[in-house]
């Protein structure tokens, strides 16, 4: 059912040379509904095993428990793992009136993920490049996600092709968050995440840093696990601030595991997130403030 929803100048697009009338609706249709997020959040990473999806997952519920609505959509095709790490594996998908309803995770928080669609943890998605952007466009445009305040996007490592759909496809306010780990290769392969949110026109919020000390079981002391800068070069070399900082801890693992979410659970992690989720509420507070008053 087409969306009742006047779109804004900055959501509006324009037909490409040579693109057919189908791919064109599909494209309006999913800039008329993302017109009524106020929003939309891209969490990158340069190389995977840093903590993306943890990331993504805890830091959407922590913005809803302050109140806002908030999407999660997981478009890591071949390997979803929001499901997962929120306890949502085997939840059913229903279709009402020709959309997708988004999985229900708490009042203020729906989710979305590919893995719903899967038949079982063993079945695999052996998809090219145009398959896996028809499968991101019906995330995005035949979800009845409503009224959203922030959508957080949980985008596979790299800089293929499931982020540059994304950004190709959402406009409006937006931005992105980097995850990365304090070794100097996740540092590096991050930095091209920084470089592609710029060429796309995505300002890039700040980089959050995963696994960067352990506390010490008998004296407390905080125990860098890598030697360097880490994520703090980020600054020092391309202006993106160091946002969070998260400690290493193995029930995190347990948690995750099974499907609780470690802010629900952890003082320590929910203070360095509520901070995080401070900070995103904030930049979006400034950009919209900056764009109604042109």
């Amino acid at each position: 059912m087409p969306d009742k929803h006047t779109i804004c100048d900055d959501c509006r697009i324009k037909k490409l040379a040579g693109e057919d009338e189908r791919s064109f609706e599909q494209r309006q249709r999913i800039a008329t509904k993302f017109c009524r997020v106020k929003f939309r959040l891209l969490i990158l990473s340069g190389k995977g095993g840093v903590g993306k999806s943890f990331v993504s997952a805890n830091l959407a519920w922590t913005i809803a428990e302050k109140g806002y609505k908030v999407g999660l959509v997981d478009v890591d095709i071949h390997g979803p793992s929001i499901p997962k790490i929120m306890g949502l594996e085997g939840r059913e998908i229903v279709i009402e009136n020709d959309e997708i309803l988004p999985i229900k995770y708490s009042d203020n928080l729906e989710v979305m993920s590919i893995a719903f669609f899967l038949k079982g943890k063993e079945e695999s998605v052996i998809w090219r490049g145009p398959m896996k952007m028809g499968a991101i466009r019906q995330f995005l445009g035949e979800v009845a996600w409503g009224g959203l305040d922030f959508i957080v996007i949980d985008s596979p490592p790299g800089t293929g092709d499931e982020p540059l759909s994304v950004a190709q496809l959402l406009f409006g306010p937006r931005g992105s968050i980097v995850v990365t780990t304090p070794q100097d290769l996740a540092v590096g392969n991050v930095a091209r995440s920084v470089t592609f949110s710029r060429m796309v026109g995505m300002q890039v919020l700040g980089a959050v840093e995963n696994m960067r000390y352990l506390t010490c079981p008998h004296c407390s002391k905080k125990i860098d696990l890598f030697p360097g800068e880490g994520a703090s070069v980020l600054y020092r070399e391309m202006g993106v601030p160091l946002i969070g900082q998260l400690p290493f801890k193995s029930e995190i693992t347990v948690m995750a595991d099974k499907g609780i979410l470690a802010v629900r659970e952890d003082p320590d992690i929910a203070r360095v997130f509520s901070d995080i989720a401070d900070k995103v509420i904030e930049f979006q507070k400034r950009l919209n403030i900056a764009r109604e008053s042109k």
